[in-house]
């Protein structure tokens, strides 16, 4: 291949029918000389502001883009000190911007059919969806890297969750849960700890991933907030046994309005709210009892739960308001699950289970890059916490 452009050449070459762009055609002689003059140019740049450095030869390599291979000798200095930006170094494929470009789009919930008109629209380039999922499943090996990574030794405030999906498995689409779990550190910033995988949402398979989240170095939880699935916080116990439970104040009057006739709704809630809204735990029993006075005959199913599960709904009248505030309910990990859903709207239903995770696995990513603040009143609660749970957390704050 000549390695210098002349234009009257390639306008003679593509006259006669040569290729423009792929291995060996008219424009890669084009690439490489411009692409040769900027890494000269950068070099240049940097050496004029270390008076002590020189040129120091070049080493070659094979590019690959769009218009075909070629080889490129990129310059070096004598110091080491120079990076070049238009190719980095190890980088084989000049247009690894675009493949950054698809990762975006895809991170925002795109289709591979979107991905492509965008690409297409913005580069000229037109890429196929196999070749848009190759791009995308280079994120597998980050999320595996992810799913692994070890974790800080306490996290005061933990939600756990589940959301479900239908995933082809076999030759048909079955239903799944992706488990979900989200913890604030000691610097009151949020990290979703892992995403995990299974047939549906159970307390045995909750087992497993807290679990999991030990053997990868969490040694304390002080307060989860979990949904009223059975069995949920003797799992928690099982493997932190000084956890304190919470169960979602949210989930459990949603499940208790099925139960509770239309026409009785507004009623009944009104004097829910004097229950889970009382100034203290002795405050809301007596509201409990009074609720059970006027609707247990009618509703005794409801009554029965709140009162089977009210030791793990009832935590949080303990603490002050910042603290309440913060694990009455587990929205906070819903509106993670609300993303997810904004990110999956375009799809009914995924071909495998890496297509889903690294998707929710790139939305993550762009989630947490807004978490940059602490939660609100952070330093006040983290006393709060230090005094009831004293000893607890002590250890771990850099103080």
């Amino acid at each position: 291949m000549n390695t210098q452009f002349d234009l009257n050449e390639a306008l003679e070459q593509i006259k006669a029918g040569a290729k423009i762009e792929g291995k060996d055609g008219v424009l890669a002689p084009l690439i490489k000389q411009l692409t040769q003059a900027a890494l000269e140019a950068e070099l240049e740049s940097h050496l004029s502001t270390e008076i002590l450095n020189r040129k120091n030869g070049k080493s070659s390599k094979t590019m690959k883009s769009s218009v075909g291979e070629f080889d490129l000798d990129v310059p070096r200095d004598r110091n080491g000190s120079f990076e070049p930006q238009l190719i980095k170094k190890h980088q084989t494929h000049m247009s690894d911007h675009i493949e950054q470009k698809i990762l975006s789009l895809y991170a925002l919930g795109n289709s591979y059919s979107q991905i492509s008109e965008h690409i297409e629209e913005l580069y000229g380039v037109s890429f196929s969806k196999a070749t848009i999922s190759a791009v995308t499943d280079k994120v597998i090996p980050l999320l595996k890297e992810w799913q692994q990574r070890p974790l800080e030794s306490i996290y005061p405030f933990v939600w756990l969750d589940a959301i479900h999906y239908r995933i082809k498995e076999n030759g048909k689409y079955v239903a799944k849960a992706i488990y979900t779990i989200l913890g604030v550190k000691l610097d009151g910033r949020k990290e979703i700890l892992g995403l995990y995988l299974s047939e549906s949402e159970g307390a045995n398979f909750w087992l497993q991933v807290l679990t999991d989240l030990n053997n990868r170095g969490v040694e304390d939880i002080l307060i989860a907030s979990v949904d009223g699935l059975k069995g949920f916080p003797e799992a928690i116990n099982a493997i932190f046994p000084k956890t304190e439970v919470q169960l979602c104040i949210v989930h459990q009057i949603r499940n208790s309005l099925k139960y509770v006739a239309s026409k009785n709704q507004k009623e009944f809630m009104k004097d829910l709210k004097l229950i889970y809204q009382a100034i203290s735990k002795e405050a809301a029993e007596l509201e409990l009892d009074r609720l059970e006075e006027k609707w247990g005959t009618k509703y005794p199913i409801v009554i029965q739960s709140w009162r089977t599960k009210w030791e793990n709904l009832s935590t949080y009248f303990k603490y002050p308001e910042d603290i309440r505030r913060i694990i009455y309910t587990t929205n906070i990990i819903e509106s993670v699950h609300r993303q997810f859903r904004k990110l999956t709207k375009t799809k009914g239903a995924f071909p495998n289970e890496n297509s889903l995770l690294k998707l929710l696995f790139m939305g993550i990513q762009n989630a947490q890059k807004k978490w940059t603040m602490p939660m609100r009143n952070w330093s006040l609660t983290v006393s709060q916490l230090s005094i009831f749970f004293e000893g607890r957390i002590n250890t771990y704050l850099d103080i």
